[in-house]
């Protein structure tokens, strides 16, 4: 099990975490438009799922960013961004940013993700700063969960995962 601190602080990460190998669990979230989205909407593909605490800020929005531009020409591949922020927030991020076609995702609902995936940081009740790549057939291929929050992913060994999903 993975001990997650955020600003130096250690957090309770709250649901079981992941790692490679394992089934790829389902979960329910929102779009910008406020629609139910689960796993299963991008059956088939390789999935990088980007997870952040709030997209709005530094870290979390250059790691959207990064993710979007580098994996996002990927054949057969969708980089999926998830955090509590509201789907109004990350649709205005996305339009902000000059990244209308960026999918983020919002578990502010019931913390579907973070509790099937263990990124919960019950103390904050924000997702923690990870990163899971899913191959077609919904298997976990590669799994991070960045130790300190305020640091980046290994966007390489992301990138080069989902490239050989």
């Amino acid at each position: 099990m993975v001990q997650v601190t955020f600003k130096q602080k250690p957090v309770t990460l709250g649901g079981e975490q992941r790692k490679a190998g394992d089934k790829a669990p389902d979960f329910k979230v929102l779009n910008n438009a406020s629609e139910p989205v689960t796993l299963k909407d991008y059956a088939g593909k390789t999935k990088i799922i980007s997870v952040v605490p709030s997209i709005d800020t530094s870290v979390c929005s250059q790691q959207t960013r990064k993710f979007n531009e580098e994996a996002g020409d990927l054949e057969n591949t969708v980089v999926l961004t998830i955090s509590v922020d509201l789907p109004f927030a990350q649709r205005k991020w996305c339009a902000n940013e000059g990244l209308p076609n960026a999918i983020t995702l919002s578990d502010h609902y019931d913390l579907s993700f973070g509790k099937a995936y263990g990124v919960v940081m019950e103390e904050l009740r924000l997702l923690a700063r990870s990163v899971f790549v899913v191959n077609s057939d919904d298997e976990i291929v590669y799994s991070e969960y960045v130790e300190e929050g305020t640091n980046h992913p290994d966007y390489e060994k992301a990138i080069e995962a989902a490239k050989l999903a």
